[in-house]
């Protein structure tokens, strides 16, 4: 369980361009729940992200998991559990590794390297066996360097990579918005496959209003710092692209946007 309790953010405070961009904000996401957050730009989706992941600290307030409080924890302590995919499909793998040496690394991750060769050889038929289910043609390229790839193709491994080690929760922020719409789709198949397979807890933060309506179980419209709208179960599974659509425009019109 991940909960985020009355979070306060501010930006630029004490300043004449202080904004507060959430006040008192909640959220519970259980166990193996799949999250898709939609949300016009500024509303607050990626900060949320940040603060789970403490890319940015909260003001206020308290951030659990499992009832523990992490609020205080620094990011790279919270990396140990956390997957994160970003919209740069740059920032998800080391462009000056290969493929092979770049799994290695997501392998062991949390794990102490020592003296040890960070690269295990021994391991590289497994990892080709794992890029084989992107169907890609990346099981052939151990020994090619990562940032020679494509943007789908570092996507979809920084999607492979975010989630090879054991981890609580997959944090995907608009992790299809830099592909082109072939690309978009094979990434969008892999993270629905790799979710349900692992089952772990995903928030996916996106534009793309379909891939909102047909991934997940739970569905959030943020606006201006708060959960506006709030789908789960058979009512998310009922909604249509259509029905979002509408309701982020009467949403947008009640603000005076």
């Amino acid at each position: 369980m991940l909960e985020l309790r009355n979070i306060k953010k501010y930006y630029n405070q004490g300043t004449v361009n202080e904004l507060c961009l959430f006040d008192n904000f909640n959220l519970s996401i259980p166990d193996h729940q799949f999250v898709s957050v939609v949300g016009s730009n500024g509303s607050g989706k990626t900060s949320m992200l940040n603060l789970v992941c403490g890319s940015i600290a909260a003001d206020g307030g308290q951030i659990l998991v499992n009832g523990k409080d992490i609020t205080g924890k620094k990011e790279f302590e919270r990396h140990q559990s956390i997957g994160r995919v970003f919209q740069d499909p740059a920032k998800g793998t080391c462009p000056s590794m290969t493929i092979l040496e770049n799994m290695s690394i997501a392998d062991h991750k949390g794990n102490c390297y020592g003296l040890r060769r960070g690269k295990n050889k021994g391991k590289a038929g497994q990892y080709q066996e794992l890029l084989r289910s992107l169907n890609l043609g990346l099981e052939d390229k151990l020994e090619v360097k990562a940032g020679s790839l494509s943007g789908g193709q570092r996507q979809a491994l920084a999607l492979l990579m975010a989630t090879m080690s054991p981890i609580e929760f997959l944090i995907l922020d608009e992790h299809t918005a830099a592909l082109d719409p072939k690309t978009a789709e094979l990434v969008m198949e892999l993270t629905g496959r790799i979710v349900k397979e692992k089952q772990v807890t995903t928030i996916m933060v996106t534009h793309n209003l379909r891939y909102a309506v047909e991934y997940g179980n739970r569905l959030l419209m943020m606006h201006q710092g708060a959960a506006v709208m709030d789908c789960a179960g058979e009512e998310k599974a009922r909604l249509q692209a259509e029905d979002i659509f509408q309701a982020f425009h009467e949403i947008s019109m009640g603000y005076g946007n």
